[in-house]
Formats: C-alpha cells, structure tokens, sequence
C-alpha cells in the first residue's frame, strides 16, 4: 500500500477518534438503508433489522436533494464508509450529493453539495475521499457523463478536490457504477452503453489520472464489487439476453485490467453483485429473470455456481439491488417491480431462504447495511 493511501486512513481513524469523543454512537445497531428518489424531495429511509432477518421502517430523513422517481441503472446510489460512521446519498435529480452521520438514534444530516456534475447516480468512498460518477445530460453535449472528487472534513462536510473531475471513455456512456479498488489506488467505473470498463489511478492529493478503458468481456458492464488479490468481480447483463458474471485483475499500480479470468453464466439481465465477508461467496442479481445466481470463488478468482444443480434463487418481482449484512447473516434484495425489499437469510452453505418483505416508494434506489 502506498504512503498516502495509508496516512488516509490513519486520517479517518483520528476524526472518528475525535467524533467519538463528542458523540454518542453504537455500531452494533442493525439498520438497512435504501433512498426514496422522490422528485420533490428524496429521503434516505431508514430500516431495523430485527432478530428473525426481516426489516422494520423506523424513520425517513431529507436529504435536501431531489431524485428523479425512477430507475437510475446504477449500484451504490446510497453507501456508507467504512467505519459506519458517515452515509451518502446520491440526489440524482437536482445534481447533489448530500453526506449524514450516522447515530445510534438515526440520521444527522450535514452537507449538501453539488456533485460536480449533471445527475448523480453512483459514490465511492475511501477514506477521506468520496468520488462521485455522474451521468451527463443526453441534451446537452456540453455537459458530459464524469467523476468527481470530494474530501470529507472532520465534522461530515464535503469539499471539493481541485482537479478531480475527469471524464469517461466518451461523452454519453450510460454508467453504472465508481469504487475505489480495495488499496485506494484505483477508481474503476462501468459503462453501459459503451460496454467499457475504464479506470483512473489516485495520487496522494486525490487527484485522478486521465481515464483509461477496455472493452468487457460481454456487453452491458453493470455493477461490481472488489475481492482480494486485485480481482473484481463484474455483472454484464448483455442487453437483456443471458448475463454472466466476469472476474478481472486490476493493477493496483496502472489501473490497467486484465481479460477475464472468470466467468459465470447466470439469467437474464444480471445487474449487481455483493460479496461476502470471506471473499469465497458472491451473489448476483438478475432483473429480468426475478431471480439471484449465488456463485462460489476459488483463490485464484475463478468463479462456479455455489449450488449442486447450477441454479438460481426466485426472489421478488424485478430484484435491483443487493446488499449483504456485514455480520453476513442476511441479504436484502430491492425489488422494482412491487416496490418492496425482500429478506433472505444466508444459511452456512451460501444458499438462501426467504424470509418477509416491507414496501418502500416506487422508484426506491439503492441498498446499504450495517
């Protein structure tokens, strides 16, 4: 790990020293957020995880922000840090993002900002950094699809990185989805549209490199998450027809992606991807065939099917999102087409089993947990 990727994180560890101090928080509350992505104004909705897995609504908070009220093609609309200590939430209809800290009670809201650029839809975090995927806007050639970086300061506000914006492989790429390789050194961002995969190394100011791309394995690169020893692990929903997951090596030096290493048949319209703790389970969820292609991960970053018969799991109508409790006992799929969250409990063996669902607005984006 490089100098300044490590003095980041000692950074964080003595803000939240600090806000530790003065604030009362707990980190054992269990609590599944989502966002409404309502026009008017968007609110991050906040859900307990009870002892059976199942969630209850507690609460909802403005962002201050507006969303679009409806699909935004993307993954991680809502994360939180690594800590648990700070949430953000993409207000993808009036071009801001907004930053919470988090409370045993709830919900702090602290900053608003404008995301750098058209419509965000995407945020990565790591450390003090926060860089945002914006999609530009389809009738303005002048205002492109790019990133954009942000410093979180100690007390949750967010300050624009001189610099830090960059654009992606074209001006109208259809993206999905930013995040930070597991280092830092990395920023790694899919594009629909233009079925690229492109990435951008990080100096030690936060300052991005120029975008450099390569073509997926199939169309339609979706969602992503990192695993160990550099691999990612891509959903490539192929334009509605039969969807596959793909592993990659990402030079944590270059940015540079290898071919695919791995490579799993799955439904149709595979769009996200979670893993679990261990790095050795992975889910994908497939939006046309309403169904989750659990998968197994070898050291080496190949992937299989998890289960005997090489199927999927039925969940609710329309899964988006996916999202896996850190202490790994449950996962939580949000479903567009009845506008709901669906529970699953994670048996031992990876398989799921349903459990209830809760209703959230139509046009609900994106999933976090603790």
């Amino acid at each position: 790990m490089k100098l300044h990727q490590i003095w980041n994180q000692l950074v964080v560890s003595l803000a939240s020293a600090m806000l530790l101090s003065s604030v009362a928080f707990a980190s054992q509350t269990e609590t599944v957020y989502t966002m409404s992505n309502d026009t008017q104004s968007n609110e991050v909705l906040i859900f307990e995880r009870r002892g059976s897995g199942n969630l209850h609504h507690i609460d909802s908070v403005a962002t201050g922000g507006q969303g679009t009220g409806g699909s935004l093609g993307n993954q991680s609309g809502v994360v939180l840090d690594p800590s648990d200590r700070w949430l953000f939430a993409a207000n993808a209809g009036n071009g801001t993002i907004t930053s919470f800290r988090v409370l045993e009670e709830g919900l702090t809201r602290i900053d608003t900002d404008p995301s750098g650029g058209f419509s965000p839809i995407s945020i990565a975090v790591f450390g003090t950094w926060v860089f945002v995927l914006n999609e530009g806007d389809p009738n303005d050639p002048g205002n492109p699809d790019n990133i954009s970086g942000f410093r979180l300061n100690l007390d949750g506000t967010l300050s624009a990185i001189p610099d830090s914006t960059r654009p992606l492989s074209a001006p109208q790429t259809d993206p999905a989805q930013i995040s930070f390789n597991k280092e830092g050194t990395v920023l790694f961002v899919t594009e629909k549209a233009t079925n690229m995969l492109t990435t951008y190394t990080v100096d030690a100011d936060g300052v991005p490199s120029h975008p450099l791309s390569r073509p997926s394995a199939i169309p339609t690169p979706f969602g992503f998450q990192f695993g160990d020893r550099d691999v990612v692990y891509v959903s490539e929903a192929n334009q509605g027809g039969p969807g596959a997951v793909v592993s990659y090596r990402v030079n944590r030096e270059t940015g540079e992606v290898s071919g695919a290493i791995g490579f799993l048949d799955a439904e149709n319209a595979t769009c996200w991807v979670v893993l679990s703790n261990d790095q050795t389970i992975g889910y994908a969820s497939n939006t046309g065939s309403a169904s989750i292609s659990p998968f197994s991960i070898a050291f080496d970053g190949t992937i299989e099917p998890l289960l005997s018969n090489g199927r999927s799991i039925e969940t609710g109508n329309g899964p988006l999102d996916i999202v896996l409790t850190q202490d790994g006992e449950n996962l939580y799929s949000l479903d567009s087409g009845d506008n709901t969250i669906t529970a699953f409990r994670v048996r031992r063996n990876g398989n799921l089993v349903q459990l209830g669902t809760v209703d959230v607005p139509p046009g609900a984006n994106g999933l976090a947990a603790r």
